[in-house]
């Protein structure tokens, strides 16, 4: 490719910090960079150019690739999901191109992610590593990816009762900078140790019996805040712990379908596309563990999730446990999902306050905390 490349990819988390990494390992001359944070105007020159029956995610990758463009990029890098998702690039690549845009689009779906053509499209974008260098940097990003995912996951379980708000935000903020400029293993190492032990060090006023809700739904609404509006640091707000499976390490190593579909005991008995097993299989292994609420996220029209919500209302039925749901699209008000959001949490509270008040004396209240299931399964 003549001149320096410029090398963008679209946004899904935070999970830039360990895509800026490797690549920056393997294009070491070229410019490096995620599209801009993303904010309004993403949104509307993504659903601008976008044909309306595709899902937000299409929409909210396609205004990453048009401003990434802007500052400059001339290499777009996307990674296929394992849904419609995964064919989306070449339409988005050919939207762009009808926009008059110049650049190489590299799709690294899972059809196409083979380690011949991987290693061939590097080489041909100027990648100067020898192979075993290659799949160094290949296993430090997985590693990243390790040492990040455990850190969301203990600091969703605890975000909700630390004592001075933004400190575990603060700790996260920078691992993820030393993610992005580890070169080593050594100094991945340090940085996941340097955080654990802040963390650690957090002071919390966590209640013994704290309302617990878990979150299942399609992975890049899950993974993508900027999308839910936010919906786990809300629900810390509330004071929740929250628990959330869904993550890039789980995609790669945990996640079996036909392990799944035993996991879903009676509510579903056959896969129904990308991860709405996982959200049944998931949500059944909350009910049984006691949550208080799960809430099902999932982008306007994603068909595997759709395929999963009746499974979730019979199972919100038989354990008696409310499921939200939320459905999102570039036309949604963040207003209303927020003002969703908060009866969701009044509710969950004054049944557990309800169950507590009928153990402790029996015959009171007894009752409110399987109707009140099933209200919130049939609103679904």
């Amino acid at each position: 490719m003549p001149g320096k490349i410029s090398i963008s990819f679209p946004h899904m988390g935070d999970y830039s910090a360990v895509f800026t990494q490797v690549l920056r390992h393997m294009f070491p001359q070229a410019r490096v960079f995620p599209a801009p944070p993303m904010t309004q105007r993403t949104v509307e020159l993504g659903g601008r150019h976008s044909p309306d029956f595709v899902c937000s995610p299409f929409k909210f990758n396609l205004g990453n690739y048009i401003e990434a463009l802007e500052e400059g990029a001339n290499v777009l890098f996307q990674t296929g999901l394992g849904c419609r998702y995964g064919y989306y690039g070449e339409l988005q690549e050919q939207i762009l191109r009808d926009l008059g845009y110049q650049f190489r689009f590299v799709c690294l779906s899972r059809d196409r992610a083979n380690p011949q053509y991987v290693y061939q499209t590097f080489r041909e974008l100027g990648c100067p590593l020898s192979t075993p260098k290659m799949i160094e940097a290949g296993l430090l990003a997985l590693a990243s990816i390790r040492v990040m995912d455990r850190y969301d996951y203990f600091m969703r379980e605890n975000a909700g009762f630390e004592t001075v708000p933004g400190s575990f935000e603060g700790v996260r903020r920078q691992l993820l900078r030393e993610i992005e400029a580890a070169d080593g293993f050594g100094d991945l190492l340090e940085a996941g140790t340097r955080s654990r032990r802040a963390a650690a060090g957090i002071r919390l006023d966590r209640p013994e019996n704290p309302l617990r809700v878990g979150i299942v739904g399609d992975l890049y609404t899950l993974m993508e805040p900027f999308s839910n509006f936010y919906v786990e640091r809300q629900l810390a707000k509330d004071g929740i712990a929250v628990s959330r499976k869904m993550s890039v390490w789980f995609l790669m190593f945990g996640q079996n379908h036909r392990r799944a579909v035993k996991k879903s005991g009676r509510y579903l008995h056959h896969t129904v596309g990308a991860n709405g097993v996982d959200s049944v299989a998931q949500s059944l292994s909350y009910a049984r563990q006691g949550y208080d609420g799960i809430i099902h996220m999932k982008s306007f029209g994603c068909i595997p999730e759709l395929n999963a919500t009746p499974a979730l209302l019979n199972l919100s039925r038989h354990w008696g446990i409310p499921i939200l749901d939320l459905s999102f699209d570039s036309h949604t008000s963040e207003t209303g999902v927020q003002t969703r959001l908060e009866a969701f949490s009044d509710m969950i509270r004054m049944k557990k306050e309800e169950e507590d008040a009928a153990k402790r004396e029996p015959g009171r209240g007894r009752g409110f905390g399987v109707h009140q299931g099933r209200r919130a399964g049939q609103q679904r």
